[in-house]
This record gives C-alpha cells, structure tokens and sequence, in this order.
C-alpha cells in the first residue's frame, strides 16, 4: 500500500510517501504562507523522483486543523480533489497529533495570534484535551496540570520546544487516523470561527 501525506495547516510543508508504513521519501520544511506555491512542485517531484504515478496512491492523509485559515485549506483541497476523482481512501488526523507524535505524555502550542495559543494535551497520540484556544498568560497552568513533552511554540511563553519529526509522526500515527467516509462534507477545524488565524 502506498500512502501519502501532507500537512500545510501551520507553519511547515510537510509531505511523505510511504509503502507499507515505511518511508519511502519526503520533505518537511518551513514554508509559511509559501505552501500553495509550493505544494504542487514538491509533490510532483517527490512522485517523479520515485516512479510514482497518483494512480498508484492508495490512501492520502492529511491535517484538517487546528492552524492557518487558508493553511489548512491547501493540504486539504488537493487531496479531497485527488481522492474524489481516484478513489483513494482519504483520512484525517489533528495538526496537534502531527507535532506530539506517538509516544508519551505530550502538550502542543500553536500560535494563534493576538497574544493567543492553540493549545492540546495528548498522550500516546491520543487528544487526552481537545484543541482550544487559551490567552498566552494562561497556557502556564495548563502546562502545570498536564505535564507531558512540550511541541511547537514554546517561545510564547519563554520555554523551549522539542523537535517533532513529521515524517515519523504521520506513518507512527496511523492508529488515530480517522477515514473520512463522505469526502464532500470534511472541512477545517479552526475551533471557532472568531478565533481562526486569519492567515
């Protein structure tokens, strides 16, 4: 089975291919407001480089939230059209169990702007608190009641993050992903609307 996923919905472009849960090639870098230029060039050539033809794909995984507004709706618009029209299985994890990973007590902070943070508690890469949006100010007692390996924005609050490896974490999460039956109704999480990082 060959997989392929992509995550646009923050800061990074990320994009693997996997053949039976093993990496085959891909790309993670930091790509701010630069993903819808350079998703399909990195697509392409990753497919290219490995004799990889989109018929080929079997299931495509991707992010659907919490992040950018426009962010999310890249990653997200390319494989809804993808799956649609080859039928690929299409699944979904949260950006906050891409950033965690797999393994231990983990928290996750995302700038939101406006002195706010998208904020998650996981374990094992499971949401143990969902997603939701907390003043800067608070995040420190939400990190004191759920203790756990800090991901993403840790300099909102003078602390520093460990590294996630996304490639690892999108094949690692396969337990959580969750397919999506009715590709025409997915749509972004970006908690509430008021609070979407307009991006």
């Amino acid at each position: 089975m060959i997989t392929l996923c992509m995550d646009s919905a923050y800061k990074n472009l990320v994009i693997g291919l996997y053949r039976d849960d093993k990496l085959i090639d891909g790309i993670a870098f930091e790509a701010f407001k630069k993903q819808s230029e350079t998703i399909f060039v990195e697509l392409e050539k990753l497919l290219k480089q490995n004799n990889i033809d989109y018929k080929d794909i079997d299931r495509i995984v991707i992010t659907d939230g919490p992040g950018s507004y426009t962010g999310i709706r890249i990653a997200m618009t390319i494989a809804k059209v993808l799956s649609t029209q080859m039928g690929q299985e299409l699944c979904c994890i949260s950006t906050m169990q891409l950033y965690a990973g797999a393994k231990g007590k983990a928290n996750v902070i995302l700038d939101a702007r406006s002195k706010r943070a998208y904020v998650a508690h996981l374990e094992d890469g499971k949401i143990l608190k969902e997603p939701c949006v907390l003043e800067v100010d608070q995040i420190p007692r939400f990190l004191e009641e759920n203790p756990g390996t800090l991901y993403g924005d840790g300099y909102l609050i003078g602390q520093e993050s460990a590294q996630s490896d996304f490639l690892d974490n999108f094949i690692k999460l396969k337990d959580q992903y969750r397919v999506i039956e009715n590709k025409h109704t997915l749509a972004p999480k970006y908690l509430k609307e008021s609070d979407a990082y307009k991006a």
